[in-house]
């Protein structure tokens, strides 16, 4: 077992983080959550945290927006970034803006425990044999006009040249998997 880590876990889902709490807790590890960015940033600035865990879709600022504050409060803190919206180019956001992983929900206490002991990226990491499907390009292309519209659904479909109410159907919808 790793040594004991401060731990802060932030996800709007209360019951994913009392579940996910009491894992890393009965691990040896002191674990705070926070259900939103504004919560999650007053909680680090006050006693920094060694490692965490960062839901990426929550209501009001996505969990995005919390990786820099954190990085600027502990640049060494590693950050993982769970989303059941897994995306490439929300992956990529979060990566370029200091994660240090970035996994797809559910993940259980192992996985997440894994993620924060690996250190750098894995070569043996299999190449996708096929290209991505219609379905799923669709959806990674919806998601980064999203990004760039800075969430706003209206301004997403004027973009997209669809109606906002059918771009909100197709984002309550959970990623196409490959």
């Amino acid at each position: 077992m790793s040594a004991c880590r401060r731990v802060l876990l932030v996800d709007d889902d209360s019951t994913f983080c009392t579940v996910l709490q009491r894992a890393l807790a009965r691990r040896g590890h002191q674990v705070r959550t926070a259900h939103n960015v504004e919560t999650a940033m007053a909680q680090a600035a006050t006693d920094p945290p060694e490692w965490a865990v960062v839901d990426l879709k929550m209501p009001g600022e996505s969990g995005l927006a919390l990786i820099a504050g954190l990085r600027s409060l502990a640049p060494g803190m590693c950050i993982v970034v769970l989303t059941g919206y897994a995306s490439v180019a929300t992956a990529v956001e979060a990566i370029k803006l200091g994660a240090t992983h970035y996994l797809a929900k559910p993940v259980d206490a192992e996985e997440l425990l894994a993620a924060f002991q690996r250190t750098s990226g894995d070569t043996g990491v299999p190449v996708a044999e096929r290209p991505l499907s219609v379905n799923r390009l669709e959806w990674e292309h919806i998601q980064r006009i999203l990004r760039d519209h800075d969430g706003n659904v209206s301004a997403t479909a004027r973009s997209l040249g669809m109606h906002r109410r059918t771009l909100q159907r197709k984002l309550a919808k959970r990623p196409v998997r490959d």
